[in-house]
């Protein structure tokens, strides 16, 4: 853990977040700035700035079933066609936080391209609706 990391923060319980999945190697919550209604960050327990660090492989292997269930949970209880993966590597290409995270923006067929980071406001205040629906049903 890096005590001036916010993601690390989130995964110790000290932050708060919206979280959309959980195991013992990775956690997924809601971005608080999405690009779409349902963008979710997932993110390892374990610290590692990015995918050129050192650990950077055991993380991605650590983390790859969270992806999964997690595009699996924003599929099921979204109206949603697919789902975009992007990940960013340093502040250069667009890395705000230097904790390795994938973002799953859920996309609907003819939807504006993802061609710029601009969050969509309606999506951010409607966060807790949003959470509700992805969670509030678990089966």
């Amino acid at each position: 853990m890096d005590d001036s990391c916010v993601f690390c923060g989130i995964v110790a319980g000290r932050l708060p977040a919206r979280f959309v999945y959980q195991d013992e190697h990775a956690c997924a919550f809601l971005d608080i700035r999405p690009l779409r209604a349902g963008h979710t960050l997932v993110v390892p327990r374990r610290h590692v700035p990015d995918l050129s660090a050192e650990g950077a492989p055991d993380a991605m292997a650590a983390i790859g079933q969270a992806l999964q269930a997690t595009t699996r949970i924003l599929l099921k209880h979204l109206p949603a066609d697919g789902v975009s993966v992007l990940q960013a590597n340093g502040a250069a290409a667009g890395q705000e936080v230097f904790h390795l995270h994938f973002h799953l923006v859920p996309r609907q067929r003819g939807d504006r391209p993802l061609n710029d980071w601009t969050a969509d406001d309606d999506a951010r205040h409607h966060l807790d609706e949003l959470h509700l629906q992805l969670v509030g049903s678990e089966d």
